[in-house]
């Protein structure tokens, strides 16, 4: 597994509580989500590989 570095991240209140609603939603803790969109977003924009997607 990759090594994990730890960071400060501000966020507006409102975008917090929609992203803790929505980790409840997938049953995942708030940075699991947080990371999760991350590496979406990443994927989405061909920024690193799908590697769910061997063509990418």
């Amino acid at each position: 597994m990759a090594e994990k570095k730890s960071f400060a991240l501000r966020i507006d209140a409102e975008m917090m509580k929609a992203i803790e609603k929505w980790a409840a939603d997938e049953f995942r803790s708030v940075n699991g989500q947080i990371e999760w969109m991350l590496n979406k977003s990443l994927k989405d924009a061909k920024r690193i590989k799908n590697k769910d997607n061997s063509t990418n």
